[in-house]
């Protein structure tokens, strides 16, 4: 496919950017101003790459020319060099069919994440709360910052329900398909006869919202405070600190109480409720148009059984993509990298292909 008609249209684009950004008037619009640095910075990385690809693909024509040419010493060093051309002309060919895409919704945003024990009982309860420390183990890895909002603590030192937020960059774009059902299969510590039982935690990843995705208005809000419940007998629940959200036209509610400050809690509690509703609106538009594309790493449904932890077999196999990797015990520690990069490029190739961008441009 010839993509220089595209980079056409993506350099005229880029020269706007340049224009709106010198003008003076950007940051008059602190958001318009995100948006536009963002997709400034997105073209200049592409039409980067397509530069250094014309430029290989140049340097792979001279080389092969040589190669066929008279001079057997040149000819020679030529054709040592062509492999790793190729190879580059190809790599470079995938970028730039990547950048092409047109950017998925919220993407970039930091992410929203529910871990909620599934069946399984008190095992159920220590597999989400191992599934946590797995995630702010890659967090911590990337640079990235966790930030609790609610959790609901089990009775052997699990969580019943955990919800916290990840910071950073393209967080969500990342974590995206970490949504469905979590299986493990291991011999609990409560199992005295060491038989091996299954269990379940689901995980749901929603993008931050912002105030202009999701309008919350007071009338449609009823904010209620009471003092926070659970044990101790520390400053959680010596206040009324506690605070309940409910959203009257869907019947959503929301509870927070972990943290001392009524105010703090009103804040995770609204973040968490504009994370729903948005999650809530994205899936009625794609079901305008779910039978005209599936992708092949799923719909990213809660009910959707994604991946099995084996431990006595130290495997982990994602059921959507069929990749399996033996080496449980240190993607339980937070390296799940290969993982979510084999997510990433299953769904990239699904959407080339839709898009007509899957043909070479060598």
């Amino acid at each position: 496919m010839d993509f220089a008609p595209l980079i056409e249209q993506k350099k005229r684009r880029f020269q706007e950017l340049e224009t709106e950004i010198t003008s003076g008037s950007l940051f008059a619009n602190p958001r318009q101003a995100k948006d536009i640095m963002r997709e400034h910075a997105r073209l200049k990385q592409m039409l980067d790459a397509w530069e250094q690809l014309e430029r290989s693909q140049k340097q792979l024509a001279d080389n092969r020319a040589i190669a066929v040419g008279g001079d057997p010493e040149l000819a020679e060093l030529a054709e040592l060099e062509i492999p790793e051309l190729e190879q580059r002309v190809e790599q470079l060919s995938k970028q730039v069919q990547v950048a092409l895409l047109p950017p998925e919704a919220h993407e970039d945003r930091d992410a929203i994440m529910e871990i909620r024990a599934g069946t399984g009982g008190n095992e159920a309860a220590l597999f989400a709360a191992d599934l946590f420390r797995m995630y702010s183990r890659y967090a911590e890895a990337r640079g990235f910052r966790i930030e609790e909002l609610e959790s609901s603590p089990s009775e052997l030192g699990g969580f019943k329900e955990i919800i916290f937020k990840i910071s950073g960059e393209a967080v969500f774009r990342a974590l995206r398909y970490e949504s469905g059902v979590h299986r493990v299969q291991r011999v609990p510590v409560t199992e005295a006869q060491g038989r091996i039982h299954t269990s379940t935690a689901t995980v749901a990843v929603l993008p931050e919202a912002e105030e202009v995705d999701v309008e919350l208005r007071p009338e449609d809000l009823r904010i209620e405070v009471c003092r926070a419940s659970g044990p101790g007998g520390q400053g959680v629940n010596t206040t009324d600190s506690a605070v309940q959200v409910l959203h009257i036209p869907t019947g959503r509610i929301v509870r927070c109480q972990d943290g001392r400050s009524q105010q703090k809690n009103k804040e995770k509690a609204l973040t968490i409720l504009r994370a729903r509703l948005l999650e809530e609106k994205q899936q009625e538009e794609a079901e305008k148009y779910s039978a005209h594309r599936r992708s092949l790493i799923g719909s990213g449904g809660r009910e959707e059984k994604i991946r099995t932890y084996n431990y006595p077999q130290n495997r982990v196999t994602d059921h959507r993509i069929g990749l399996t990797l033996y080496n449980l015990d240190l993607f339980m520690e937070g390296q799940v990298d290969a993982m979510v990069a084999a997510l990433q490029a299953s769904d990239l190739e699904q959407r080339l292909r839709e898009a007509g961008l899957e043909a070479a441009a060598a």
